[in-house]
């Protein structure tokens, strides 16, 4: 965490957290969500759910997306968050909370370019999608990158194990939608 991100936390302990405002897709995307593409309905559909999405439009600003991924961690809840200065700001996820990026050296780094650390296990689900679990976290591989994961998984050095998509929070130990958590856990 950036030390002006400490300070600041130190200085105003007490902002409110952020809910919605910040998405991130299937391809390492971070989006931005103002109150109407909020309003227009939800970052990512709940597994199974046909529900109409808005994501939001795409940061493309490089020193804006440096600062969320040296900023961007969980809380003990499983909630992936941006530290923004003293307030936190949950992201939204597409599927996971990392997008893992297969190197030509054979490293296996996530779309915030922290080193994944040693496999713990590899998952494929329904779809086809390929996932990593390492101790960092479990991440989705990037569509760009399954040439080469299917490589490794010829090779032997990966072996996939089924699961299903919806299962992968409680496995992965993440919250996809911090908002909707927050949303059910506030009483009417």
């Amino acid at each position: 965490m950036d030390e002006i991100v400490k300070a600041a936390m130190a200085k105003w302990p007490q902002v409110p957290a952020c809910y919605g405002w910040l998405g991130l897709d299937a391809r390492g995307t971070w989006y931005m969500r103002d109150d109407r593409t909020q309003a227009t309905g939800p970052f990512a559909p709940l597994s199974g759910a046909s529900t109409k999405v808005a994501k939001g439009a795409p940061l493309l600003h490089d020193k804006l997306i440096a600062f969320i991924h040296r900023n961007y961690l969980p809380d003990d809840q499983g909630r992936w968050f941006f530290q923004n200065g003293p307030q936190r700001v949950f992201v939204e996820l597409e599927l996971t909370p990392l997008i893992w990026r297969l190197q030509p050296d054979g490293r296996v780094l996530a779309h915030t370019g922290m080193d994944a650390g040693p496999l713990q296990r590899c998952l494929l689900d329904e779809w086809g999608r390929l996932y990593l679990q390492t101790a960092v976290g479990l991440g989705l591989v990037h569509t760009a990158d399954m040439d080469s994961a299917a490589d490794r998984v010829e090779r032997g050095e990966w072996v996939p194990q089924e699961v299903r998509s919806a299962d992968l929070e409680r496995l992965g130990g993440f919250i996809r939608s911090p908002q909707r958590a927050q949303q059910s856990d506030t009483p009417a």
